[in-house]
């Protein structure tokens, strides 16, 4: 009868994996195909070709340069994020046709550039030239 007894527990003890691993493989698929409909948003930048002849005209433009220090320089002088956008607007009141260019160098953070070329636009300016410092 003791052995029967134990028999009998040593049965029901036993845990059975099958059930969790359906569990893990459903949750598995889950987040596969959640994956595949997410798209993260960014910002889509059409850099110039290096070996890009440079316009003579494009001497007049109205250049914003970042520095790799998080510096902003507009006609040699360093200006602070808050007066990107007027100095801008004065720029464009002595030439309305001035084309704006930003002139980034390696290592400045994306989230100052993305505020100047917040500016730009804030200032009136259709469109930004892009252009990385070497």
């Amino acid at each position: 009868m003791r052995k029967l007894a134990r028999q009998q527990e040593d049965d029901g003890a036993e845990i059975d994996l099958t059930p969790m691993l359906d569990v893990v493989f459903i949750m598995l698929i889950f987040f596969i195909v959640v994956a595949s409909f997410i798209k993260e948003a960014g910002v889509e930048i059409n850099r110039p070709d290096d070996n890009q002849q440079t316009d003579p005209n494009d001497s007049v433009s109205v250049l914003v340069e970042v520095a790799a220090d998080n510096q902003i320089w507009m006609e040699n002088r360093r200006v602070d994020i808050r007066a990107v956008r007027a100095n801008i607007q004065r720029m464009l009141a002595e030439d309305p046709e001035a084309p704006v260019t930003i002139k980034v160098e390696k290592g400045a953070e994306a989230g100052i550039v993305v505020d100047v070329a917040d500016a730009a636009r804030e200032a009136g300016v259709g469109s930004v030239s892009w252009a990385s410092a070497k």
